[in-house]
């Protein structure tokens, strides 16, 4: 009897990089396959659920005439149109790969919340915040749950906010740094809903507001350090006046990561950045 052949794999270029940190391991690992053209979708969602990291990303030849690479990001469960470590992890893994950008200074990524511009700021590299498709108020029911699932009191939410741009987060204000980092998270009672929490610093140091971003029912249910989450909240922040146009978030204390993301406000455009560090650079079979 005849059987259809097993799909032919090969060795492709592989990276895995930190990202939104100068120092390894301890920011926000990224599984990067450099040389993903030829993958089915279900060969890519496969081996993202094998590396069982937050996010593996697959880079392509672009098909936008403006791109300079296509990228498709996966979660141990499903694609992304846009997220944001893995957009400069990419960017980061893309460079070292040889890639060079059709414009000085920018990268264009192609995803499937459309173009990205990636921007070299200083050591780092920053996006620009793609526009929220959802944004605005949180249910009274949605919000108890979350009240439960972070073991808060309801008035302990100040304030709360839909912050869709590819991911479904529902933004959290809390009164400080230190209410953040006392979380500890019931996920059951957050039924499913991907919440992300941010607080003011009130001293000098290295960070304006402490982040942390909690996923239930994801391979990490703690993110250690969330770009899509930041570039919502930096939207919603700065626009209500609750933080000034450039800060710094750090997130990923709680979990003896040291992340830090810078947030820029200029002109309408909203940068989001951070510093990435390759800790495994190889090749994968696929």
């Amino acid at each position: 009897m005849s059987q259809n052949p097993a799909p032919t794999s090969r060795r492709r270029s592989f990276a895995q990089v930190d990202v939104f940190t100068a120092e390894p391991y301890r920011g926000n690992p990224l599984a990067v396959v450099v040389d993903a053209e030829g993958l089915t979708t279900g060969q890519m969602q496969q081996f993202a659920n094998w590396t069982n990291l937050s996010e593996t990303t697959f880079l392509l030849p672009p098909t936008h005439p403006d791109a300079d690479y296509a990228v498709r990001i996966f979660t141990a469960r499903e694609e992304y149109p846009f997220a944001g470590h893995p957009t400069l992890g990419s960017a980061h893994a893309w460079l070292e790969a040889g890639g060079v950008p059709k414009q000085d200074g920018v990268l264009v990524q192609e995803c499937g919340a459309g173009l990205v511009r990636v921007k070299r700021d200083g050591g780092r590299l920053a996006f620009a915040a793609p526009p929220l498709t959802r944004s605005g108020p949180v249910d009274e029911a949605d919000l108890a749950g979350i009240a439960a699932g972070l073991r808060l009191p309801r008035p302990a939410l100040l304030d709360a906010s839909w912050l869709v741009n590819g991911p479904h987060w529902i933004g959290v204000l809390l009164e400080s740094a230190e209410d953040v980092l006392a979380i500890t998270p019931d996920y059951a009672a957050m039924d499913g809903l991907s919440v992300g929490v941010i607080g003011p610093h009130s001293g000098p140091g290295s960070a304006d507001f402490e982040v942390r971003t909690f996923i239930p029912g994801d391979a990490a249910a703690e993110d250690p350090v969330t770009g899509s989450f930041n570039a919502g909240a930096a939207q919603w922040l700065i626009g209500s006046g609750r933080a000034p146009a450039s800060y710094t978030a750090a997130q990923g204390t709680v979990l003896g990561r040291a992340g830090r993301v810078r947030v820029d406000a200029v002109g309408d455009d909203i940068w989001v950045g951070g510093s990435s560090t390759t800790c495994i650079n190889g090749s994968v079979v696929i």
